[in-house]
């Protein structure tokens, strides 16, 4: 299929981290963006005056027209979703996205949309494969025989279901992205859906603000994950929605977009603590969410169809996350009433002309 150029560019999910990334990209491009997400305005992670902003909830199937009339891409990235701590306890609401996808994808059906990205996730691989801190990296096959994270894992391997089915049956152009622990500024960081890198940034900037020199730790701290820089996972969007279809629906196959830089999370809070210059007391919680004991990246496919993988040190990318976390909790402190809670806080939305 040929491709224009300057068509109308759909971001769903796009008050929330990841979107808001992405509709900011996109506009640096000289691309027109629809920015659509169903939380109000005032809660979006990132809000841009240039594109067309709108509210609409897209688990409602009368919203689809508003959102995906005149596009020519769409950008999939509405999930009711968070970390582990949410995820393990939210199974019913989480499952409950795939409405959204799959109006979505009749839509970008019903108007001819050329290219259809989905945000899927590595929660899709069995359990079983994960068993180990020293976890063999996950290769694209891992995910079959089917026994993903119950709850956000069934919604994220079903919907990928859907997208290889529309795209076989109604020669619909999808791209499914597996993603692998994003983390960077604009983030969630508080409030119980925030993920590890910015739960242990917020917990080190309040032991540094509060004086009390300890860290509560979920788990034992030696399980393992990759973390992707938030910049990293945006350019591969990108390469991913530009790479040609191929034979076969080579393109549209699932692919990891992940880093293959493997930590411990007592090592994510070394790393933490170094940037921000001290040494904290651990407090284990063995009976908090922990997820699996190990996950890991294979990169192979995506250094093989694009040429490329992500990058970023976690030691580079944590640097501006930590700094961003740092200066919206000393705000939000500054601006607070004394009895106020840093827990309760969403991100400040960032307006640009």
């Amino acid at each position: 299929m040929s491709r224009t150029s300057t068509g109308l560019r759909v971001v769903t999910g796009a008050g929330g981290f990841i979107g808001g990334h992405v509709v900011k990209r996109l506009l640096r491009d000289g691309l027109p963006v629809r920015a659509v997400d169903c939380k109000p305005f005032a809660r979006w992670h990132q809000r841009f005056d240039a594109a067309e902003n709108l509210q609409l909830d897209l688990s409602d199937s009368r919203a689809y027209f508003q959102a995906v009339h005149g596009a020519q891409e769409v950008y999939n990235f509405a999930a009711d979703m968070g970390g582990m701590g949410f995820i393990e306890n939210n199974k019913a609401r989480c499952m409950l996205s795939v409405l959204v996808n799959s109006h979505l994808l009749v839509a970008a059906r019903e108007f001819a949309v050329e290219r259809f990205f989905f945000a899927s996730s590595a929660c899709v691989y069995a359990a079983g494969r994960q068993t180990s801190p020293d976890v063999t990296p996950l290769t694209e096959a891992d995910a079959y025989p089917a026994m993903p994270e119950d709850g956000y894992g069934w919604e994220k391997l079903f919907s990928e279901r859907m997208c290889r089915h529309f795209t076989e049956d109604f020669g619909l152009s999808t791209r499914v992205a597996r993603l692998h622990n994003v983390y960077g500024p604009f983030g969630t960081f508080a409030g119980g859906r925030e993920k590890a890198p910015a739960a242990i940034c917020r917990k080190v900037v309040e032991a540094v603000m509060s004086d009390r020199g300890t860290i509560e730790i979920w788990g034992d701290g030696e399980q393992t994950r990759s973390f992707m820089f938030v910049d990293d996972c945006v350019e591969g969007v990108m390469r991913m929605m530009n790479e040609p279809d191929g034979e076969d629906h080579q393109a549209s196959e699932p692919m990891n977009l992940g880093s293959s830089q493997l930590v411990s999370i007592n090592r994510l809070v070394d790393i933490v603590e170094h940037i921000a210059g001290v040494k904290l007391r651990r407090r284990y919680d063995l009976g908090a969410p922990q997820g699996v004991r190990g996950r890991n990246s294979d990169n192979t496919l995506i250094r093989s169809r694009l040429g490329w993988e992500p990058s970023t040190a976690l030691e580079d990318g944590l640097r501006p996350t930590y700094d961003w976390i740092a200066a919206e909790v000393t705000a939000a402190r500054g601006d607070a009433s004394l009895g106020r809670r840093v827990e309760s806080l969403t991100p400040r939305s960032l307006e640009v002309a």
